[in-house]
C-alpha cells in the first residue's frame, strides 16, 4: 500500500489552529446579537475569517448599527469587526435640509 501526501486541489489543507472554527465562532456571534438587547438582527449575517467577523445585512435604525459592533467585539475569540450592516430607517443627517 502506498501512502501519499494529503493534497486538496493541489493546495495544502488550511489548518486553524490559532483560532476557533469559523462555524463555531459565527455561531457564537449570531447567537450573542439574538440575545442580546437594543438590536435587532434578524436580517444581519455574520461571517468570520479568523478571529475576523464580518458583520453585513440590515438593521431597523441606525443606532443597532453600533450596538451590533459593540455585541460582535464582546464574544470571545473576535480579534476585530469589520461592520458592513446599514440601516433601512434614514439617519437625521439624511433627512437634514441642504444649504442653498
Amino acid at each position: 500500500m502506498v501512502f501519499k501526501h494529503q493534497h486538496f486541489h493541489e493546495t495544502p489543507p488550511e489548518v486553524e489552529a490559532e483560532f476557533p472554527a469559523r462555524a463555531t465562532l459565527e455561531g457564537a456571534v449570531s447567537d450573542a446579537l439574538a440575545s442580546a438587547g437594543g438590536v435587532d438582527a434578524s436580517d444581519v449575517t455574520v461571517t468570520a475569517k479568523g478571529g475576523e467577523v464580518t458583520l453585513a445585512g440590515m438593521v431597523q435604525v441606525p443606532e443597532e448599527i453600533d450596538r451590533a459592533e459593540e455585541v460582535a467585539r464582546g464574544v470571545a475569540g473576535v480579534t476585530s469587526v469589520r461592520n458592513e450592516v446599514r440601516s433601512m430607517a434614514p439617519s437625521f443627517f439624511n433627512n437634514a435640509p441642504r444649504p442653498l
